[in-house]
Parts: C-alpha cells; structure tokens; sequence
C-alpha cells in the first residue's frame, strides 16, 4: 500500500507538535516532508532568551534533531523556503528549485516580525527578536558595543532587555505608553514591574514615539530621535514591537485570508487538502501566539489529518503566567476593572500585589505580582465561574491559606 504524502510548511513548534501528534495515532499513514527556512532542526523559540543571556546553548534547546528526523523516516528539506504552491497540481516549489508533490498539506508559516517603518528601520543594526539568527546578530554587535536600545515594552522586548542586560549590556527599554506590559498588566502591577528591572539596571523611556533610527555618517548607528525632540544614543535597536500572521504564501496560493489564514474547527482552509496550525491561522475571528492554545490545535488537526478526527477546536481562556527577570508575574480574564468589584492585596514588604476582579460573586480577573503560586487556582474559579460568595473573606489569601483555615 502507497502511503500518502503530506508535506509541512514550517519547521516550527505548532508544526512539528501535529507531526508528533500525527506519529502517535498513524505513524504509517504518510511520507512525511518538512521544509524549513533555517538550516536546522526544530527548536523552542520560547527559550531564545536565555540564549541571549548566555544562560543556555543553542543546542540545549532544541526539540528535533537532524537525526530525530531520520529515525522517524521523515524528510527534512532544511534551508529552504516555500514560494509557490500549485493546488490544481498538489505541488509546492521551493526557493532552491525543488518540488514536492502532496497529498495533504499542512501550512504552519508561523509569523513575522513587526517593524516599525520610521526613518532607518532598515539599518543592519536594527535587529528583531524571532529566531536565533536575530540572537546571534545581537551578540555580535554588543561583543563591541554597549549600548542598546529595545522598542517594545511587552514580553517580548523585556526578555530582549534582560538578555543583554545579564550581558552587562547598558540597555534603555523604549515603549508608547506609560505601563510596561500593559496587555497583561494593570497600572500598579506593570509600575512594582518596572521599579523591580530599574533595580537591577534596565533604564526606560516610556510614553515615548520614535520619529527617526539616525545613523552617523550613514553607516554607525548614532541614536533615536523622539516625536518630542528627545535622543537616545544607541549601537544597536532591538524592534520588539509585536508580530503578523505570516500569509503571503497563502494569499498567492488563492486561499482565503482575513487578517490570517481562515480554519474551520477541524484547522482544515477553505482547500479541503491544506490545513494550517499556529500564528498564521485565524479561527472565529481570533488570532493565536500562546502555546497552549497552538498544541491544542496540533492535537486536533492531527486527528483529522490521521482520518480518526471527531475532535473539534474549541477556543479556550488563556493564562499568561510569566517570568520576566526573575519576577513572577501571573493574569488572567477581564482585568479592566469595568463594572467590576475590586479587591487588592498590597504586601510591600514581601514585594506582593494582588488584585481581583469581581462580577455578581464571580471571579473574573486576576492580576498577581511577586507571588503567583494560586495562579492556577483563580484561573479554574474564572473558567468555571464559581460562585465565591462564601469565600470572599479569605479568597486574596489563596487556596492553601483557605484549606489551613478549614
């Protein structure tokens, strides 16, 4: 019996988890071929920042050898990148003149980087923060030069920071408004953030626009010039300012895209032999960058491409449990306070904050700062939107003070 052949494009997390998921229920169903951009195996870009620090080694995170790949009798095409899709033909074609007919296809593209168009973004040291190539760019150019500017006060930018920080890096963290975080955090728990990085070295500049990236005699980068007149000298920027769904395969091939590749329940497109999975899909309207939410769809896409699948992707509340230089940061819900009970745990002393949003008896947010260890507990009482009526004497108190108390 011929097996089927799939091909995935992208070499990624999202991609590779429904390989694995697909291996457990039909490892003989398909000849399988990945074909990545970067010349390596599949690795977890989740730990690029203590790489950066020089906390880890490349090797140390990687998720699938070359030789992994062999032992399960997949085909990695390494180094090269999709630029065509044929659908009447059921053939992609590479950058490198390859072809590879298909069966099933799986689209896992991932996505890009947003840079901000201002005056010299385009300078070579003006670097994102997406891959390992753009860790080494940025090791290269601070093994010389101190001075680093990182735009974007999220996640992402401060894992940026902190890297380059433990580099003894002179770092400014530049961000548009006046709350780092400010997607996950409330206004008290993003200010206890910044005083903590501010201890340990991190400089800001927020609430503040880049107008210009100048560099002196158009070759050294120079500084960054502010809407309100303001400079900052700088060797280097870091642009960590968000990402897109990358589609621009999709969109040649003639598959439908909205503001990413539009998936069914099943993560199967409107092109009943291609699916996609991860960054690049849009599904009910939403988009995805979160791991949990990226292996579920695995999980599931898997099952369809094994031709078992009953499952359907259902959208799932989401917690952001983070820990950006050493601080434990921990929310989840609705924390925007409207129409809301509040309640607040304020321990200075302890570096603690909490604060939880209520609505007729329901926890519906949580934002906790220093210690997180009943994270899980609220995000089950949101999700299941337990009535806390009876616990709201002890509930800042958390789950273990509560069971003590019993």
């Amino acid at each position: 019996m011929n097996k089927a052949r799939l091909v995935v494009i992208g070499n990624g997390m999202a991609g590779m988890r429904t390989v694995e998921e697909l291996l457990k229920l039909a490892p003989d169903r398909y000849e399988i071929t990945v074909i990545g951009r970067e010349p390596y195996g599949n690795y977890n870009r989740i730990m690029l920042s203590p790489v950066l620090a020089g906390e880890k080694q490349f090797d140390d995170i990687v998720l699938h050898t070359p030789e992994w790949y062999k032992r399960h009798g997949i085909e990695l095409v390494s180094g090269q990148t999709v630029v065509d899709i044929h659908r009447s033909r059921r053939e992609v074609l590479t950058d490198g003149g390859l072809v590879f007919p298909y069966d099933r296809l799986l689209l896992a593209t991932g996505s890009v980087p947003f840079i901000i168009p201002v005056p010299g973004h385009d300078h070579p040291s003006v670097v994102s923060f997406r891959d390992i190539q753009d860790v080494e760019r940025m090791l290269s150019v601070t093994e010389h030069k101190r001075r680093v500017a990182v735009i974007g006060g999220g996640l992402l930018g401060l894992e940026a920071a902190n890297g380059l920080l433990k580099r003894g890096v002179e770092v400014t963290v530049i961000h548009d408004v006046n709350c780092l975080m400010n997607r996950q955090l409330d206004s008290e728990a993003a200010h206890l953030l910044e005083q903590d990085l501010a201890a340990r070295g991190m400089k800001f500049r927020l609430g503040a626009q880049t107008k210009q990236i100048v560099a002196r005699d158009g070759e050294h980068l120079s500084h960054i010039e502010f809407k309100d007149g303001c400079l900052l000298e700088t060797d280097l920027v870091i642009m960590a300012v968000g990402i897109r769904p990358n589609v621009a395969l999709a969109k040649q091939a003639g598959l439908q895209v909205d503001k990413a590749i539009l998936v069914n329940d099943t993560l199967q497109t409107f092109d009943p032999k291609i699916y996609a999975v991860g960054e690049c899909v849009q599904h009910r309207g939403s988009l995805f960058g979160l791991v949990a939410p990226l292996y579920e769809q695995a999980r599931v896409c898997a099952t369809h491409l094994a031709e078992i699948g009953v499952s359907r992707y259902v959208q799932k509340a989401t917690a952001t449990t983070l820990k950006v230089s050493g601080v434990n940061l921990f929310s989840a819900g609705d924390f925007s306070g409207k129409d809301a009970e509040v309640i607040v745990l304020r321990d200075i002393a302890a570096g603690v904050y909490k604060r939880l949003f209520l609505k007729e008896n329901k926890l519906v947010g949580a934002v906790l700062f220093g210690d997180t260890q009943d994270g899980s507990w609220y995000f089950d009482l949101i999700g299941r939107q337990a009535n806390v009526a009876g616990l709201r004497d002890e509930l800042l108190f958390g789950k273990r003070e509560m069971a003590d108390a019993c």
